[in-house]
């Protein structure tokens, strides 16, 4: 077995200034903090979902509406991933009707979470418009989905991957793609 590599892209300070990016352009594309609201998608982008809105209230002087959206009962691939998936609590305390939802997630990849992550929300209402925002879009979607909001769109092979880690679930703030060995 060899040994894997991997390619740092961005560092802690990197990773910041990309959420601070994303917070400011949503910002101006909804022209201000009204009426939007930030649903993360558990469990990386409920935390940079957590960052973008500290970001936006520091900005603003307003806080958005903030929840955490947990998607595995809506996965497609549901009978795959064991006889007892672990469902996590989707908190969203807030009628999501007539709201620009602004769905929060790390990687942009076949587009299949993001689709399950669509059915969910429409269980709590319709809302009035819904955009994507991704610290890292890496291509090679199986779905017609695509970011509003992208850190940085890669161009990578698939046997690579694109590891988002943050502090408050790895202990650090960096993002590195990773080879694959064959084996895996």
């Amino acid at each position: 077995m060899s040994k894997r590599k991997e390619i740092k892209l961005l560092d802690e300070e990197a990773l910041r200034r990309t959420i601070t990016r994303i917070s400011h352009e949503i910002l101006e594309r909804n022209r201000g903090v009204e009426g939007i609201a930030l649903i993360g998608i558990r469990t990386r982008g409920a935390f940079i979902a957590e960052r973008l809105a500290n970001i936006i209230e520091r900005t603003e002087g307003k806080r958005p509406l903030l929840g955490i959206l947990d998607i595995t009962l809506y996965r497609d691939d549901l009978c795959t991933i064991g006889e007892k998936p672990i469902v996590h609590a989707t908190e969203i305390p807030f009628d999501v009707n007539q709201k620009v939802i602004v769905l929060v997630d790390d990687v942009l990849y076949t587009g299949r979470t993001v689709r399950a992550a669509l059915d969910a929300i429409m269980d709590f209402g319709r809302p009035k418009r819904v955009e994507l925002a991704v610290l890292m879009d890496r291509g090679y979607r199986e779905l017609p989905i695509r970011a509003d909001y992208a850190g940085r769109e890669l161009s990578i092979t698939q046997n690579e991957v694109v590891l988002v880690r943050i502090s408050e679930v790895d202990g650090v703030d960096e993002v590195v793609i990773k080879e694959l060995d064959e084996t895996e």
